[in-house]
């Protein structure tokens, strides 16, 4: 009985073997498919405001429905960001884009990106596949938009994006002289005016819980960005992510922001992260070496050809590349080949950005802060366990300091090669002051605690060339001294209108009026208003149009002093200049003024302006169009809550375009409560609803309640919906 079951049993098996074996293999699942499967695991729920809070299985689920999100906002900016951080502007902007182009690739190659993505973590992987499929499944779901050149999103391009900074490291490298190189073979001294120049950069406040009503810390988020340059998001998985707050257009990680157990702050740095340096050239043949201690070393010589666009066609240029071991030639100095070396490590990078969103203490913070990949940021920091940090920098190379790092060094001596990376410990930090507060508006952090900060004998100059600055001044000022903060209170020393700058500038007039012979009658009654100004900004001050007028006539037109920093210069001006310098500028101000609007005594908010016509990258402005009164002023002046505006092909009133964008004030206790605004509005889309429905809560600075527990953005969900889906 047992054989012969056993023979029958044998006979089936093989009978069901052989029937499988000759049924067809199932069809691969389509690409749209795989996508449509994909988004299943991702819902999106948009509140009140627009904000998307995203919610995924996994990490990566929730990247995938992050990036569909922010294309769904604003895609063109998404696009436009990787266009330019892959470089191939040219083929969509012209040859005039090719120098640009050839900056990106001169630092990686897209073999090279593909490469890094091909051999990094299996983590970062996922992430990197979410990235391309969210976007991707958002152009198979929406055929009426037609991008400017990408209709497929590659999980490599993150590499060459990989920093939330505004350009990252890259920005620092001279296009125009990376043109009048590789174009020209010419010299190209690239110094732009930074006095004329609006401050970019971002202030970060840290209140410990002993100055705060509650006990529990806080947090102010407050970057600097170009508007819009940054929306609102809220991302959430099952694996431990739940960061809220600001992302760059494109990007997988909260940039500036928080979740339920700390919060991180970033303020540009001025600490010296990349050097340049003098090569000597020599030629052997058709080879080319460069000396390095005694030595010729053979220049690794390589060629780029990239695309343009040249009207209705596309042509290509090709590029005869050259590097040493410090980096690729980026300019020329006085004849001599200069290469510079910036960090470059886009596999880690992006693994410190997400990481650090998944901190939940300052441990955790600090462990993360190990990998030294974010260059060009200063960090605040504050956590629902009561510390307050903030660190100077994070990637610092080692040097020697006997060598001059803010100009070009010589290339072939050895002792001018980076030796490593200082520790974070080695590098600027502070934790839990005794004062209670920190504060960072890209100042020295030799002031970031008041008395407790820490002292510049003990770094090497290179570790903190930064100046003071006078927002920097304001926020030691505005911090001194508080207790009893709560959210509504952080929110109103933040804004507060008093603009240091200003002080010595037009004491500095006034005195000069005073002790003229022949005062200019014109003058008298402007100098009146001025003398009874408290140099506070305001949308009905009068002396504030005069005093920014005056101050950018000074800049404009005056004699500077060599070799000062900006807040050295203004206080030239009050101080140090002619007095008669002073009156002639105050007289060219107030002409302008007469001539622009009519009359000298214009309210500052008939001038200064927040308008937002259309979904543009570059934003046109229109005075005959409706915008609105802003009693904000540029964060040159001390104004800590910034608004850099600017006329526009030849508009009389100013109109914002950069400073403070997105703002939050964060709470860390049991339960985090925070609340946030934005310039204008979430989409980008003007018939959204959300292009600018936070405009005039921008105006008055009225922030929103941030919904970040479940509950809370249920209560005020507008629509709930998966990628694909929306109704």
């Amino acid at each position: 009985m047992t054989l012969s079951f056993n023979v029958k049993s044998s006979v089936v098996v093989m009978l069901i073997l052989f029937v499988s074996a000759c049924a067809s293999p199932p069809p691969p699942i389509s690409e749209i498919d795989r996508l449509t499967a994909r988004a299943q695991q991702v819902e999106i729920i948009r509140d009140d405001f627009g904000v998307p809070h995203i919610y995924g299985k996994t990490d990566a689920d929730a990247v995938f429905g992050l990036l569909y999100a922010q294309a769904e906002d604003d895609f063109k900016r998404v696009e436009r960001n990787y266009i330019w951080a892959i470089g191939r502007l040219a083929e969509v902007e012209g040859e005039k884009a090719l120098y640009s182009d050839l900056r990106a690739r001169l630092f990686m190659t897209i073999e090279q990106a593909k490469l890094a993505y091909q051999n990094s973590p299996a983590t970062l992987k996922a992430l990197c596949d979410a990235f391309a499929d969210g976007l991707n499944y958002y152009l198979a779901t929406h055929p009426n938009v037609t991008p400017a050149l990408l209709t497929q999103f590659e999980p490599w391009m993150p590499m060459f994006f990989s920093e939330g900074s505004i350009g990252g490291d890259i920005e620092q490298i001279s296009v125009k002289g990376i043109e009048a190189f590789y174009g020209e073979r010419a010299d190209y001294l690239d110094i732009p005016d930074l006095a004329m120049v609006e401050p970019s950069g971002s202030n970060g406040f840290a209140i410990s819980g002993k100055l705060t009503q509650s006990g529990d810390a806080m947090l102010l988020i407050n970057p600097h960005t170009s508007f819009y340059f940054r929306p609102e998001v809220h991302v959430v998985s099952e694996e431990g992510l739940n960061a809220y707050g600001a992302v760059t257009w494109g990007q997988f990680f909260v940039y500036q922001g928080f979740n339920q157990k700390n919060g991180w702050m970033h303020t540009s740095t001025h600490v010296d992260f990349m050097d340049e340096y003098l090569e000597t050239i020599i030629e052997r043949g058709e080879d080319l070496y460069y000396l390095y201690e005694g030595d010729e070393l053979k220049v690794d010589t390589s060629a780029i050809t990239l695309k343009y666009r040249d009207a209705d066609t596309f042509k290509y240029k090709t590029f005869p590349t050259f590097r040493t071991h410090h980096g690729p030639v980026t300019h020329m100095v006085n004849g001599q080949w200069v290469t510079t070396r910036i960090n470059w490590d886009p596999v880690n990078a992006l693994q410190q950005s997400f990481v650090r969103t998944k901190t939940a203490n300052h441990d955790e913070f600090r462990k993360m802060m190990d990998m030294r990949t974010n260059s060009s940021n200063n960090t605040v920091y504050a956590d629902a366990d009561g510390n307050i940090a903030y660190y100077h920098g994070n990637f610092i190379p080692k040097r020697d300091p006997s060598f001059d790092y803010s100009q070009p060094v010589n290339g072939s001596n050895k002792k001018t090669d980076w030796s490593g990376l200082h520790t974070v410990d080695e590098t600027i930090s502070i934790l839990n002051p005794a004062n209670g507060w920190i504060q960072n508006a890209n100042s020295t952090p030799f002031t970031a605690a008041g008395e407790f900060s820490p002292k510049a004998e003990d770094y090497p100059t290179y570790m903190a060339p930064d100046p003071e600055n006078f927002r920097g001044i304001h926020g030691v000022q505005v911090l001194t001294g508080q207790f009893d903060f709560t959210l509504d209170k952080l929110i109103e020393v933040a804004y507060d209108p008093y603009l240091s700058g200003f002080k010595t500038l037009i004491s500095g007039l006034i005195d000069a009026y005073d002790k003229s012979r022949k005062p200019l009658r014109a003058l008298e009654e402007p100098i009146n208003v001025l003398r009874q100004w408290d140099y506070r900004v305001s949308v009905d001050s009068v002396a504030m149009s005069l005093a920014h007028y005056y101050g950018m006539q000074y800049l404009a037109d005056g004699t500077r002093p060599e070799d000062k920093s900006f807040m050295q210069m203004i206080e030239h001006f009050g101080k140090g200049s002619l007095r008669s310098e002073r009156l002639t500028i105050f007289d060219l101000a107030v002409e302008k003024l007469n001539a622009d609007f009519g009359q000298w005594n214009t309210p500052w908010g008939d001038i200064n302006r927040l308008q937002r016509l259309t979904g543009d990258i570059d934003l046109p402005v229109d005075d005959a169009q409706p915008s609105i009164p802003i009693g904000m002023a540029s964060g040159r002046w001390g104004a800590l809550a910034a608004f850099g505006a600017r006329s526009v092909n030849g508009s009389k009133k100013l109109y914002g375009y950069r400073g403070n964008s997105f703002v939050a004030v964060v709470e860390f206790g049991d339960k985090v409560k925070a609340k946030s605004l934005l310039a204008g509005g979430q989409s980008g889309d003007p018939t959204s609803q959300h292009f600018y429905d936070q405009a005039q809560r921008y105006a008055q600075g009225q922030f929103k309640d941030v919904a970040f527990y479940k509950d809370d953005v249920l209560k005020r969900a507008v629509e709930r919906y998966q990628p694909g889906k929306r109704q």
